[in-house]
């Protein structure tokens, strides 16, 4: 299989045939780290659907060239547009757990800010939200995905449960409730899963969610980690979906 890369770029099928210059970071990747040579094959793809299968063109001092041979309009998104509102988690587990739930497929990826997630501010927060956006850029040239998943500005988790109750059904991650997330995506799947931070979310913030028209359901017998439960779900949901037929 070609490399991938994402080129923030737009690309279309009138490219086919043409050379374009592939962005520094990407050539650097190419030609740095992994030492591929003029004519070797690589996929790019713009994250509005679709890839291009190309050749390198043109390898230089001041960068790289590609040209564009064909396109694929092949789209590898789960039948489902799920999206985590995910509590901020600590550096490392937040990183694992936007990787995989791109990895298994989520639409939109919301991050809130919970009772017990760790705080976020200014210059450090909009840092992370850059890492987290690039971390799911790369997910996608890994994974196959030729559609980024948004994710969300950080909000207060009562500010999303306010908006979300306005349209999307909402399983709030709960390891007492005496639901199961495969019995309730067999009936009536959601649009949204909802997980808290490390120490789960407080009374106040489940009774609020509960208010708000979340449904509390659980993954098993098993207490998983905060960034474990989210790609656990979207593996649950895809998997009564049929995404892994």
């Amino acid at each position: 299989m070609a490399p991938r890369f994402h080129i923030p770029v737009l690309l279309s099928p009138s490219h086919v045939g043409s050379t374009i210059a592939l962005p520094a970071e990407v050539a650097h990747h190419v030609v740095r780290v992994l030492r591929l040579a003029r004519g070797d094959p690589i996929t790019l793809f713009d994250g509005s659907g679709g890839e291009y299968a190309a050749v390198l063109d043109g390898i230089g001092r001041s960068g790289a060239t590609a040209r564009i041979e064909a396109f694929d309009a092949v789209a590898r998104e789960s039948p489902l547009a799920i999206t985590l509102a995910q509590a901020i988690l600590a550096t490392d587990a937040m990183a694992y757990a936007i990787r995989k739930a791109v990895e298994l497929g989520a639409g939109r990826i919301a991050p809130v800010v919970a009772a017990r997630s760790q705080a976020l501010r200014g210059e450090r927060g909009e840092r992370r939200l850059a890492h987290w956006r690039a971390i799911a850029i790369a997910a996608c040239e890994q994974c196959g995905r030729n559609r980024i998943p948004a994710i969300d500005d950080v909000q207060p988790l009562d500010e999303w449960l306010r908006a979300s109750a306005h349209g999307e059904r909402t399983a709030m991650m709960d390891p007492a409730a005496e639901l199961s997330l495969a019995a309730l995506a067999a009936s009536t799947p959601p649009d949204a899963i909802l997980v808290g931070p490390e120490g789960g979310l407080t009374d106040a913030e489940r009774s609020f969610a509960i208010d708000t028209g979340v449904v509390a359901a659980h993954l098993g017998p098993r207490v998983l980690r905060a960034e474990t439960a989210g790609p656990a779900a979207l593996a649950v949901l895809n998997a009564v979906a049929g995404d892994a037929r």
